[in-house]
């Protein structure tokens, strides 16, 4: 099966998870498609409307180097990006403005090809919304309203919360796998598939000097594991399974498909935690 890696609804009851003031207007929509989050980005450089993916598994924003090209963005200095299996060539660029809704993006970004990735995806892919857009903010995503947040920080949210470690190269958290001791996985919202782990053991390395952004398609062995995040417990999930490091330090890759079994995932990084809320309640047939 297809792997997507950057480094790239069900009903519940009406539930409110986070007590406090938001940001006055201050969020997003989202569409979830094929596993991944696509927003919509407005830059004052184009007349159409670009189409990014929340990635918090990128180090940094991405823009497509052809649509940089369109767009008329001058391509800066070079850099050499990390992925799996893979070395790209990329280029620092920016933009004056990049807005989703009425959420200030990252204008800072890193030009990539990311051709590959938008022939497998229904649409074209014009770059990623990375971690340092969730740098230093309180980041509600709630999927059962398809829309970003974001929140004030100290807001008091409900849930299972944990320790969230945010590093230059990336964000993860603990888990436990199959009742095996807590190992660190990468925070992925840029991954389609729930759970992407490293089966042996992984030393705790510092990051490295390459810049964390890769794509790649493979066929990865599947399993069915038990997850543990803090006292949450999700049964049965699908998980691809790896000989070896996908990014230094961690043990694989927490994606989108096991975050959005909940109705809310609050990333703060502002106070280094991450905070689960309820559970969705399965569709009825």
């Amino acid at each position: 099966m297809r792997l997507a890696l950057f480094c790239v609804s069900l009903i519940a009851a009406s539930l409110i998870t986070c007590q406090g003031s938001e940001a006055s207007g201050a969020e997003f929509p989202f569409k979830l498609r094929e596993g991944l989050l696509w927003v919509e980005v407005r830059v004052p450089e184009s007349k159409r409307t670009l189409n990014f993916l929340l990635d918090s598994g990128a180090q940094v924003s991405v823009v497509n180097l052809q649509t940089a090209k369109e767009l008329g963005l001058v391509l800066g200095q070079r850099a050499e990006v990390s992925g799996v299996g893979v070395s790209m060539e990329a280029f620092w660029t920016g933009t004056r403005s990049a807005k989703a809704g009425s959420v200030n993006l990252p204008t800072r970004l890193l030009g990539l090809d990311l051709g590959k990735l938008g022939s497998s995806c229904e649409s074209q892919v014009d770059g990623l919304i990375g971690a340092d857009f969730f740098k230093d903010k309180v980041v509600e995503i709630n999927f059962r309203e398809s829309k970003v947040r974001l929140l004030v920080p100290g807001t008091v949210c409900d849930g299972e919360t944990t320790t969230l470690e945010v590093r230059s190269c990336g964000m993860r958290v603990n888990a436990s796998i199959n009742g095996k001791k807590d190992r660190w996985f990468r925070l992925d919202t840029g991954c389609a598939t729930p759970l992407q782990w490293v089966t042996t053991d992984v030393s705790a390395k510092d990051c490295t000097t390459k810049v964390a952004v890769g794509l790649t398609e493979m066929g990865i062995p599947q399993t069915r594991t038990t997850v543990k995040i803090g006292n949450e417990l999700l049964a049965n999930v699908e998980t691809g399974l790896h000989s070896s490091a996908i990014f230094d330090g961690e043990a694989g890759l927490i994606g989108n498909g096991l975050l959005s079994q909940f109705e809310t995932v609050t990333i703060d990084a502002s106070a280094s935690r991450l905070v689960l809320g309820p559970q969705l309640s399965p569709v009825k047939n």
